[in-house]
């Protein structure tokens, strides 16, 4: 029996308000959590893809704090189309 898929999200605070999340993949999700200190620090700017296969981009400059977490139930995601 096979495991159940987590749904994960990139989870973006900005100063405008409210968090902005995007669908990602367990393998994206994997891959950027150790990274997320660095793009950070530096201000990077990244192309990542969503869990639906489309790119975004991130300027980490203007991000406040990042994180990756369980997909919410009731949000408004972006690049989760399909996903859910």
């Amino acid at each position: 029996m096979s495991q159940p898929t987590t749904k994960r999200a990139l989870v973006l605070h900005v100063t405008s308000g409210e968090a902005v999340l995007f669908g990602v993949s367990q393998e994206t999700a994997d891959e950027l959590l150790p990274r997320i200190p660095d793009l950070m620090a530096t201000g990077s700017v990244e192309t990542l893809t969503g869990a639906d296969g489309t790119p975004f981009v991130v300027n980490f400059r203007h991000v406040v704090t990042a994180h990756v977490g369980p997909l919410p139930p009731l949000a408004h995601v972006y690049g989760a189309t399909g996903f859910r």
